[in-house]
């Protein structure tokens, strides 16, 4: 019997697990070009937060005593559809559930065989890669030589900014939680990390960057964010991709520096990754050849079994994980 965590009613501030469920799902014969895939990883993001409000965003928010969705990677075990037979490997939005019926108006993406482990398609080379991809390259039109501020930078889409801004030629400064995930920052290429544990933002990122950023891509809100306006060079560029800061509480921003937005000439932009979903091909082409070639590194924090996954999610939100945070089922 497939099973489906559905959203039980809406939390108010931080989740509980009194706002989930664990349900069986009914039996469903696949119909005319359908197909079952058996998860096998399930993705964990925090834009997940905003979709358990009813209110309209760019995804639809989660219907209550539905299954929820997400991203997940998984086998086919039984199709209906030529495109696609039993042992393929595919990835999919039906996550949040041990097994998925998949139909034509939402088909699947099947999984090339790279020798990359699977659940790389749900970090580096999936939906995270091209989100760090997109806000560095599109978004933020950074270019070598560029000095880049990036907040979170050891969750899944901060490590990912981190190195390709390194593979493409740019001073990197990071920021994380702790000792620990400063100096895996560093690892990956970045030429500091500000713990932001350990004090105050501002005069870490001033240390870091005597002669100011060029470029902030934007995970946090809040200090940081104002932080980056104090220290933004002329014509600087702000990609606005989250601000996990608040997304439970709700509380106002204070910003102190935004008055600099005008003198130097800032640009802030919010985006998201569909935004940018005609450059996949070139995404998908530039980051396989890191992956492939040891130039991209990924870490994982992984939840065992479907059971786990909201306890994965509220790790989101303690800075539980490193890297990508994955259910594996």
């Amino acid at each position: 019997m497939a099973r489906a965590w559905h959203l039980k009613s809406r939390p108010t501030g931080m989740p509980t697990p009194d706002n989930f469920e664990l349900k069986d799902l009914p039996a469903t014969p696949l119909g005319d070009g359908q197909i079952r895939v058996r998860n096998l990883w399930l993705s964990v993001d925090p834009y997940m937060r905003g979709r358990m409000n009813d209110v309209k965003s760019y995804v639809p928010p989660f219907q209550l005593d539905q299954p929820m969705q997400g991203g997940a990677v998984g086998e086919v075990i039984e199709s209906n559809n030529p495109g696609f037979a039993v042992g393929d490997k595919v990835m999919h939005m039906a996550g949040w559930r041990d097994e998925a019926v998949i139909g034509a108006e939402s088909m699947p993406q099947k999984l090339p065989d790279l020798g990359v482990p699977l659940e790389t398609w749900l970090g580096n080379l999936g939906l995270t890669g091209a989100t760090a991809y997109f806000g560095l390259l599109k978004v933020a039109e950074a270019k070598a030589g560029d000095v880049v501020f990036v907040s979170a930078a050891a969750g899944a889409v901060g490590s990912a900014v981190v190195q390709i801004a390194r593979n493409k030629g740019m001073t990197v400064i990071g920021s994380a939680g702790g000792a620990d995930k400063c100096a895996w920052v560093k690892e990956l290429g970045a030429d500091a990390c500000i713990d932001y544990k350990a004090g105050p933002v501002l005069p870490q990122l001033a240390k870091a960057a005597p002669d100011g950023i060029d470029v902030y891509f934007d995970n946090v809100g809040g200090e940081h964010l104002d932080a980056a306006f104090a220290l933004a060079r002329e014509w600087a560029r702000f990609a606005i991709c989250g601000m996990i800061d608040v997304y439970n509480d709700g509380k106002p921003q204070e910003m102190k520096y935004i008055i600099r937005t005008i003198p130097a000439r800032i640009r802030m932009q919010g985006f998201i990754f569909t935004d940018y979903i005609q450059h996949m091909g070139e995404f998908q082409q530039e980051m396989g050849g890191w992956v492939a070639g040891g130039k991209m590194q990924s870490r994982e924090t992984v939840h065992e079994g479907l059971e786990a996954m909201p306890d994965a999610f509220f790790g989101l939100f303690s800075g539980a994980n490193t890297g990508k945070m994955l259910v594996r089922i």
